[in-house]
């Protein structure tokens, strides 16, 4: 520590140089934090001990449907509560950027989640409407849609008749109790018996069950008592939580996993280059400065440790602020979105991970300049040789 003000000053003896690499570290390491915060987001809740609510749907792939006649049989498992049940719909309104999750599900689906506040009399009328729908706060808003507001949905999976006109009626409009959670009423759904009646190719199949468990201790237990049901059969069923099942439908898209990764290797190779020649260009510069502190007695190991101490010191510096940004703006740009936009905060495991990876490339682009400081030669480098 007492070496700590020579490393500052040797750290900054050229200012400009120094803040540019140090913008370069910041923006990479505030762009880690940003990705690999959503990727350990994203690989979290595999576990479904201590879920409240369950998912069920196929083992083989979430594309795969799961027979209606499940329903009863998961119903009697012991712990379970309630058990409703969706199908994907996968319509578009006017065009194919409009894109939104919508599903058909039973009656009792809003009994389950109630996380999702719907106005009784409307969910009655929902109910009581064959071609009725009810759609999220966030996507009424979105579309300028009002109760009894007829939407245009267009089938790109199921036809009805032929057609691929699915019109349907503004019955209900719900709200997340949890305001965090606005990006949740990006969704619409309709009526599984409609759908199941109407549609021209598929019937009394879903897409995936959803049970509400009695005791959250118990989910371990309930989970492997409703595969059991189906093992060894056509339609063997998986049971995870509500996160694991949303990873596995965008995994469907994309390994949100292997993106980042892919993207933070390019990042963090091109920083090594950088800090690299940086530091390299400011030992190159100091070396009669060097000459100077081995004639005044410092040995060969303290001055390879000052240019370590020193590359260390800016990539950490640089590193340490730019996973502060992250942590600022990520809450922040979830708030400003009224919960649109959904960003975890940087967890312990990426600041942990971020500190071992400035610790790494401080050490990987200071060694060679530190090796060359400590094999100097007091009278080549005082002769410029």
């Amino acid at each position: 520590m007492k070496y700590l003000s020579l490393v500052w000053a040797q750290l900054f003896r050229s200012k400009t140089r120094t803040l540019l690499t140090l913008l370069s570290v910041v923006a990479a390491f505030l762009l880690f934090g940003m990705l690999d915060s959503v990727r350990v987001a994203f690989n979290s809740g595999s576990s479904v001990d201590g879920a409240n609510r369950l998912i069920v749907a196929s083992r083989l792939s979430i594309t795969q449907t799961l027979p209606i006649n499940l329903q009863s049989q998961i119903a009697a498992v012991p712990g379970v509560r309630k058990v409703a049940y969706a199908m994907w719909f996968g319509g578009i309104y006017r065009d194919q950027k409009n894109f939104f999750a919508n599903f058909s599900v039973s009656d009792d689906y809003f009994d389950v989640f109630p996380d999702f506040v719907v106005p009784p009399e409307q969910l009655e009328a929902f109910r009581q409407n064959r071609t009725g729908a009810v759609v999220g706060a966030a996507l009424a808003k979105k579309f300028g849609w009002k109760l009894g507001d007829t939407i245009p949905l267009q089938a790109t999976i199921f036809p009805r008749s032929g057609s691929n006109d699915w019109p349907l009626q503004v019955s209900a409009i719900f709200h997340a109790k949890d305001p965090k959670n606005a990006g949740q009423e990006q969704q619409l759904m309709l009526h599984w018996k409609y759908f199941d009646e109407a549609n021209d190719y598929i019937k009394s199949q879903v897409s995936w069950f959803t049970v509400q468990l009695d005791n959250p201790a118990q989910a371990s237990r309930v989970a492997q008592a409703i595969d059991a049901i189906s093992a060894n059969s056509d339609h063997e069923t998986k049971s995870q939580t509500e996160s694991a099942f949303q990873q596995a439908f965008a995994k469907q898209f994309a390994d949100i996993g292997l993106i980042v990764t892919a993207i933070m290797a390019a990042v963090f190779f091109t920083l090594l280059l950088l800090t690299g020649n940086t530091m390299a260009q400011a030992v190159r510069e100091r070396v009669p400065e060097l000459a100077v502190l081995k004639t005044l007695g410092f040995t060969d190991g303290t001055v390879l440790a000052l240019v370590l101490v020193e590359s260390v010191l800016l990539v950490a510096l640089g590193g340490l602020i730019g996973l502060a940004l992250a942590s600022v703006i990520m809450p922040a740009v979830a708030a400003a979105s009224g919960g649109m936009v959904q960003l975890p905060r940087v967890p312990l495991q990426t600041w942990l991970v971020g500190l071992g990876l400035m610790a790494a490339i401080g050490v990987i682009v200071g060694v060679l300049p530190a090796l060359r400081a400590k094999r100097l030669k007091i009278v080549d480098a005082l002769a410029g040789r």
